[in-house]
């Protein structure tokens, strides 16, 4: 059996009203979830910029370069500042309007009569774009080269993500598992430390601080796509927190 390649990913959120604070994104970890656990693609970056449309290009360009693909949220609706699809249209010199497809299928959702030109700018996009089909709202996301933009409604973004694995070549699941630890960090770092290096192209170590009936606790995460790598590193970790005598939640 031939053995899949590591894919990765970049996030990028787009919107004034998230850098503002006025909006709190849901997006980032709902992606995040869905593409490690459905697609068995790592999110490497993430990042979240202004409705400006060089800074949009910039980060187009750089970020599919980067990546085995790039996933927008949010500017693709029907307002003066919804600019991401002119903006991709532009980072990748292809032609920007509109997409015959996305005109029929918006059109039809609202009727002719009250197909206004607002709505009319949902189907302005890079012309032979892919669609990514809405369930919810009839607007479709669409994809371009390696990027998929997507609304940035979490309801809405959620309800059309499946429509996305189309597009996606998958890598290698990533299994995961948690030692739920009442210890500080600190006392555990020198530990966690040494089995990272040897394991560290195997296995990712992650510990996280938690406040638990009362008490300071550490959740150590082990990450792999191999899972008996994944078992090898969980034995080497028990052992090493029960020579120090720290109590272990969930064994």
């Amino acid at each position: 059996m031939r053995k899949k390649k590591k894919v990765n990913a970049a996030i990028l959120i787009i919107g004034n009203e998230i850098l503002s604070g006025r909006t709190q994104d849901k997006n980032i970890a709902f992606l995040s979830n869905w593409l490690n656990s459905q697609c068995g693609i790592s999110v490497s970056e993430v990042r979240i910029i202004p409705d400006v449309e060089k800074t949009i290009v910039n980060n187009i360009r750089l970020l599919s370069k980067s990546f085995n693909y790039v996933f927008t949220t949010g500017g693709i609706g029907p307002t003066h500042d919804d600019i991401t699809a002119k903006s991709i249209a532009k980072a990748f010199k292809v032609k920007y309007g509109f997409h015959k497809e996305a005109f029929k299928i918006l059109e039809n959702y609202y009727g002719k009569e009250k197909f206004n030109d607002g709505r009319k700018k949902m189907a302005k996009m890079p012309v032979k774009s892919k669609l990514i089909y809405n369930p919810s709202s009839a607007a479709p996301g669409f994809i371009t080269k390696n990027v998929l933009s997507l609304p940035g409604v979490p309801s809405i973004l959620n309800s059309m993500i499946e429509n996305c694995k189309r597009y996606l070549k998958k890598g290698s699941k990533v299994h995961s598992k948690t030692i739920n630890l009442f210890t500080v960090e600190s006392n555990i770092s020198k530990q966690l430390g040494l089995i990272q290096k040897k394991y560290k192209k195997l296995v990712d170590i992650g510990s996280y601080p938690f406040f638990r009936l009362g008490k300071i606790g550490v959740s150590v995460v082990l990450r792999s796509t191999s899972k008996i790598e994944l078992s090898k590193v969980n034995k080497e970790i028990i052992s090493a927190v029960r020579a120090k005598k720290i109590k272990i939640l969930n064994i």
